[in-house]
């Protein structure tokens, strides 16, 4: 019985911890680039894209296909950063916890 209270006020005080990690998350920022830095796009911990910035030397009729890639890509590696900064959270906050690897928690 007292495994059980102390599993339960583990519990507790995980998914406070889990809690204050959104609320960090949520006001995190990753600015990914592309094209060598002449397109940025800057997205929050949610994955809302906050900015785009292109070179002007970009901006010709005929090439907006490359612009378009340049936009993906850039926000493809904002996002990654993203990703990649929730996972070392998470890694910080279960250490030592028994949790199977690649389990995806709540965010």
């Amino acid at each position: 019985m007292k495994d059980l209270l102390g599993l339960m006020g583990k519990a507790r005080e995980m998914q406070a911890k889990f809690q204050a990690m959104q609320e960090e998350v949520a006001s995190l920022e990753a600015t990914g680039q592309s094209g060598g830095g002449l397109v940025q796009v800057t997205l929050t911990g949610k994955f809302e894209m906050k900015s785009l910035k292109i070179d002007p030397s970009l901006v010709k009729p005929d090439e907006a296909e490359i612009v378009e890639d340049l936009v993906l890509a850039a926000h493809n590696d904002a996002k990654t950063k993203i990703e990649q900064i929730l996972q070392e959270k998470t890694r910080e906050m279960t250490a030592g916890l028994p949790i199977p690897p690649g389990m995806k928690l709540p965010f």
